[in-house]
C-alpha cells in the first residue's frame, strides 16, 4: 500500500500573515525527504509543507517520490553514500525495517519515542517491525490491513440481520451464505497473510527466536489449531487450494457476484465496482473476527514507517518533520484523506465514519508482522508456507506438512554458516 511530491513555496497571499518571513540574515536549508508512489495525495502534501515550513522558518521541504520496485536495493544505496548526499527521512515499508537496521546506518529515535511520540499507542504491526532489540528505528507512519468485505443483500436473503463477532458464528453465517449457487466466502488455499491471523490468534508464531537463532513454528498445537480454522473456513467456498488470492485476482471473482464474502483490504471495491457497478452499495465491512466477541481477530498489518539515515547533515530537521507528519494532527489529516488507518490506537476514532476504513482500525489494533527478521524475505522468495497450505487442503496430514514446512522456515533463517 502510497505516493507524494514537492515543497511549496508561500504565496503572495500568505504574506501578510508572516509566510516565508525569515529573520533578516537567515536562510532556509532544504530537509529532503523521500516518500513512496501512492502514500499521500499532492494536495496532503501541499498543505503539510504550507502548515510546516511556516512554523519552521530555517526548513525547506523537497518531497520526492520514489517506486516501490527497486526501492529496497536504492535505499540501501542511499544509507552507504556520503554524509548529506541523500535523504534526511525515507519512507519504507513495516516489514522492511530490519533489512536496513543491518549495518547501523539508521539513527536510533528511542529517545524521542518514549519521551514526545506516544509510543506505548502505536499500531503494534507498524512499532514492532521498527524495532531491533530495545531500540526503535522506524516510527509508524500509517497502516492498512485485510477486512471482509461481504454482500449486504446475499446475508438479508440468508436471515443474517448482522455481520458475526465470533469465528463461530463466522463459520455458522459462512455455511448459510453457501448455498443457492453461491459460495459462503471465495478463500484462496495459499492466502498465508489470512492464515497467519489465524494462528497469532491461537497464540501461535510463524517463526520464533530463542537466543539470536530463527526456527519455523507452524507444527505448534497453536498454529495447527490455526490452520485448521482455515480449513474449516475455506471448504466453504470454492477457492483453488492450489493459488493464492491474486490467480486469479479475488476482485474480478468476487464482481461476478455469486461469492458473499472475501477476506480483502478495503480498497479493492474500487476493483469490484469497475468491474460490476451493480454492485454499488450493496458491499459492507466488519473485521475479521475472534474467537470472541469482545476481540476481533489478529491482522497482518501492511503499511509504512519512517527513518532517519544516519548520514544525514540535519538530524534535527529530520527529526522534526517525522515528528510532524506522526504527530496526531497530520497523521489523522493522513488517515482521513488516504482512507488509511492512523499510527496510534487512540486515533482511531478519525476515521468512524468510512466504514472500511473503521473496520480496518478495529483490526489494526491486533495486528501483527512478518517474523521481524531481514532473512524472512528469503522465506517469501520460496514460500514453503503457501505449499503447506495446499497440502493440507488437499487431505495430507497437517502435522506432517507442518513439520516439513517448519525445517524450510528454519533452513531459511538460518544465519550464514560460510
Amino acid at each position: 500500500m502510497r505516493r507524494r511530491l514537492l515543497a511549496l513555496c508561500c504565496a503572495s497571499a500568505f504574506l501578510a500573515a508572516g509566510c516565508g518571513m525569515l529573520p533578516r540574515g537567515s536562510e532556509r536549508h532544504t530537509v529532503t525527504v523521500w516518500l513512496m508512489k501512492g502514500s499521500a495525495s499532492q494536495d496532503f502534501l501541499d498543505r503539510f509543507t504550507e502548515d510546516f515550513e511556516r512554523g519552521h522558518q530555517d526548513i525547506r521541504l523537497e518531497f520526492r517520490i520514489q517506486e516501490w520496485t527497486g526501492i529496497v536495493d536504492k535505499v540501501h544505496k542511499t544509507l552507504r553514500a556520503g554524509s548529506g548526499t541523500g535523504p534526511d527521512v525515507i519512507e519504507v515499508g513495516n516489514t522492511q525495517v530490519s533489512q536496513y537496521v543491518e549495518g547501523g546506518k539508521l539513527t536510533d529515535l528511542t529517545l524521542e519515542s518514549m519521551r514526545d511520540w506516544g509510543k506505548r499507542t502505536w499500531l503494534p504491526g507498524l512499532a514492532e517491525p521498527g524495532q531491533a532489540g530495545s531500540r526503535q528505528f522506524g516510527i509508524p507512519w500509517y497502516a492498512a490491513n485485510r477486512v471482509v468485505i461481504y454482500r449486504k443483500d446475499l446475508f438479508e436473503q440468508a436471515g443474517i440481520n448482522r455481520p458475526p463477532r465470533t469465528r463461530d458464528e463466522w463459520l455458522a453465517d459462512t455455511e448459510k451464505l453457501n448455498s443457492g449457487g453461491n459460495q459462503g466466502i471465495y478463500l484462496a488455499g495459499q492466502d498465508w497473510y489470512t492464515l497467519s491471523g489465524f494462528i497469532w490468534d491461537e497464540g501461535g508464531e510463524l517463526a520464533d527466536e530463542t537466543d539470536g537463532l530463527w526456527q519455523g513454528t507452524l507444527d505448534t498445537p497453536a498454529a495447527l489449531r490455526g490452520m485448521d480454522f482455515y480449513r474449516r473456513l475455506q471448504a466453504l467456498g470454492a477457492g483453488p487450494v492450489g493459488a493464492d488470492e491474486e490467480h486469479p485476482p479475488q476482485a474480478g471473482v468476487f464482481a461476478d457476484g455469486k461469492v458473499a464474502q472475501i477476506v480483502a483490504v478495503p480498497g479493492l471495491t474500487q476493483s469490484i465496482l469497475q468491474q460490476n457497478p451493480e454492485l454499488k452499495g450493496k458491499l459492507g465491512y466488519f473485521p475479521v473476527p475472534g474467537r470472541t466477541a469482545g476481540r476481533p481477530g489478529s491482522v497482518f498489518t501492511g503499511g509504512s514507517d519512517l527513518v532517519v539515515p544516519q548520514n544525514t547533515d540535519d538530524p534535527d530537521g529530520a527529526v522534526a518533520v517525522v515528528a510532524a507528519l506522526t504527530g496526531a494532527k497530520w497523521n489523522t489529516e493522513l488517515a482521513r484523506t488516504m482512507n488509511y488507518v492512523p499510527n496510534k490506537t487512540t486515533l482511531a476514532s478519525a476515521v468512524d465514519g468510512a466504514e472500511g476504513v473503521a473496520a480496518m482500525a478495529a483490526g489494526a489494533a491486533h495486528g501483527r508482522a512478518t517474523p521481524n527478521t531481514p532473512q524472512w524475505t528469503a522465506v517469501e522468495a520460496d514460500n514453503p508456507i503457501k505449499e503447506y497450505m495446499t497440502r493440507v487442503l488437499g487431505g495430507a496430514d497437517p502435522q506432517t506438512e507442518a513439520r516439513r514446512a517448519s525445517e524450510r522456515i528454519t533452513e531459511a533463517l538460518a544465519p550464514s554458516l560460510g
